[in-house]
């Protein structure tokens, strides 16, 4: 978000943040309920979609990993928007850096296995928490890293290798509940 909003006034980050909020509740939600009826229409057995998931988490949070400890002295005029807009938020901040694929399977994949509408329903509250803390991370995000920079990179890295051994247990359950391993 930092990166994103680089040049933006107060007021202008804090409007993207509230729209890259919004957009990514509404189509979180969206791609959530499609998913959730489209596995029942066409009878996808929730070990295969796990396992989908488990793959596309590995998959990211791999690169992702290994990326953190790529050096490359361009890379910060790279990622950076020389005037933030309002498009911003919907691209690149909404998609891909706040919905992400594995975020998108994932909300599926929790709704698939919810027991009932309230089982449902308490998944959509915890999606809108989650939403609102990723808003106020990105309204504090400068402050925060002032901060918090050297910790946060550590977290991250550390959250990074968690989220590659997160995605290979996913692997190994699945496989496990269709009788491959």
């Amino acid at each position: 978000f930092v990166k994103l909003t680089a040049g933006a006034d107060a007021a202008l980050e804090r409007k993207i943040a509230l729209l890259s909020i919004t957009f990514s509740t509404i189509a979180l939600l969206i791609a959530g309920l499609l998913g959730e009826m489209a596995l029942r229409k066409h009878g996808v057995p929730l070990p295969i979609l796990a396992l989908a998931a488990g793959i596309i988490l590995f998959l990211v949070a791999i690169r992702d990993t290994i990326q953190q400890f790529v050096l490359e002295p361009s890379e910060a005029v790279d990622t950076q928007i020389a005037s933030p807009t309002l498009k911003t938020a919907i691209n690149p901040l909404a998609f891909p850096v706040i919905v992400t694929p594995y975020g998108i399977a994932a909300l599926i994949v929790f709704l698939a296995f919810a027991p009932d509408i309230q089982g449902q329903l308490m998944i959509g509250a915890m999606v809108l928490v989650i939403m609102l803390l990723n808003f106020l991370a990105m309204i504090f995000a400068r402050k925060l890293l002032a901060w918090l920079g050297i910790v946060l990179a550590i977290v991250g890295a550390v959250l990074g290798v968690v989220q590659v051994a997160l995605g290979l247990q996913i692997i190994s359950n699945s496989l496990k509940a269709l009788g491959v391993s």
